[in-house]
């Protein structure tokens, strides 16, 4: 089963989980295969072809329960039954309601042996916005930030590229690669002009790319609305804003959403992250500037922080920081999340905290 979520790892499948498959005759691994991306075949089919004939009578060991419905591929549990498998071990339960225990009774009523919960709490941590979704309906909030050792996102003339490594980039990349969207403010598209795109050789399905811009401000030169007919761009807006400018990015390909509901003189953004969970949304990576990041936290909806830290300082009383905003008065205020883990990158370290879930 570790070898199972070890290949699951490597898949890019939102909005979908990452799943992989271990099939074995006794000790021995006969065929394996984890879930590449959405739409391609799922982590099961892909063990069973690699085994070829030698999954008759094998025993599968799957991350999550395989499914029992159709959806742009067959149902993996009918699969599983046709390659002959004897005994099926999965990690944990679905949570989708289309699945939900009913892959498990298609394979016990087809006289194949079930077990369920071995590493099930890895199996969860590995698809933690997967089983957040289908909790909540809302997309899994991860606010994505690099800076120095002092703090600072930013030089206090506003130069920014680049505080981390080549490596640590990379790895960004990786972080947008198993998003379903990118989300970022007008003010961060207008000082950098990004791409944000997940620029991976092995990524098929990019995330979509997400602009908070009540105003309408983002330029039609900019890489994003250039890009928009290839790479889906939506741009978060309110129905005051110009109709011309509207039309002109819509034509671009640009897909606008109206977001009326403000709170405090911006949007609403419980209410956004209600209309993006309905969307199919299941993740959002958070790569705004300080503003749009204080936005995520004064509401409490920042589910998960990678914070990478560059071993360099900056100064300046003017150079920002990861979150700005008027801040928290006294320290039982802040936003407390669980427990801190840190890995190095290149030349740099990843600290990484998630709410605590039950």
């Amino acid at each position: 089963m570790r070898r199972a979520l070890r290949l699951a790892a490597r898949g890019f499948t939102a909005p979908n989980p990452m799943v992989g498959c271990v099939l074995a005759v006794g000790n021995e691994i006969v065929g394996e295969g984890y879930h590449h991306h959405a739409g391609a075949p799922h982590a099961e089919v892909v063990a069973i072809e690699a085994a070829g004939g030698r999954s008759k009578g094998a025993a599968a060991y799957v991350t999550l329960e395989p499914c029992s419905h159709f959806g742009r591929t067959g149902p993996c549990a009918q699969a599983l039954i046709a390659a002959g498998v004897r005994r099926v071990v999965f990690a944990v339960e679905d949570p989708n309601p289309a699945v939900c225990g009913s892959g498990a009774e298609m394979l016990r009523a087809a006289g194949v042996d079930v077990e369920s919960g071995l590493c099930r709490d890895e199996a969860v941590a590995l698809n933690r916005p997967f089983f957040v979704y289908h909790k909540t309906g809302w997309p899994f909030v991860t606010l994505k930030a690099a800076m120095t050792l002092d703090g600072k996102i930013a030089t206090h003339t506003g130069d920014s590229k680049w505080i981390t490594s080549a490596a640590a980039r990379r790895y960004g990349h990786l972080l947008r690669a198993r998003s379903s969207a990118v989300l970022v403010g007008i003010g961060t598209v207008l000082a950098d002009d990004p791409m944000l795109t997940a620029r991976l050789p092995e990524v098929v399905n990019q995330p979509v790319r997400i602009v908070l811009d009540p105003s309408l401000r983002l330029p039609a030169d900019s890489q994003l609305v250039r890009s928009a007919s290839r790479v889906a761009t939506w741009v978060v807006t309110s129905r005051r804003a110009d109709r011309a400018a509207r039309a002109e990015l819509e034509r671009s390909g640009v897909r606008i959403i109206d977001c009326d509901q403000m709170a405090g003189g911006s949007f609403d953004l419980a209410f956004l992250l209600q209309k993006l969970g309905g969307e199919g949304l299941i993740s959002v990576l958070v790569e705004g500037g300080a503003e749009t990041h204080a936005r995520f936290v004064e509401r409490g909806l920042v589910d998960r922080v990678q914070m990478f830290v560059a071993p360099k300082i900056f100064g300046g009383r003017g150079a920002p920081g990861p979150v700005g905003g008027a801040g928290v008065e006294v320290v039982d205020m802040a936003l407390q999340l669980g427990p801190l883990h840190m890995r190095r990158i290149g030349g740099d370290v990843l600290l990484v905290a998630e709410k605590i879930w039950e």
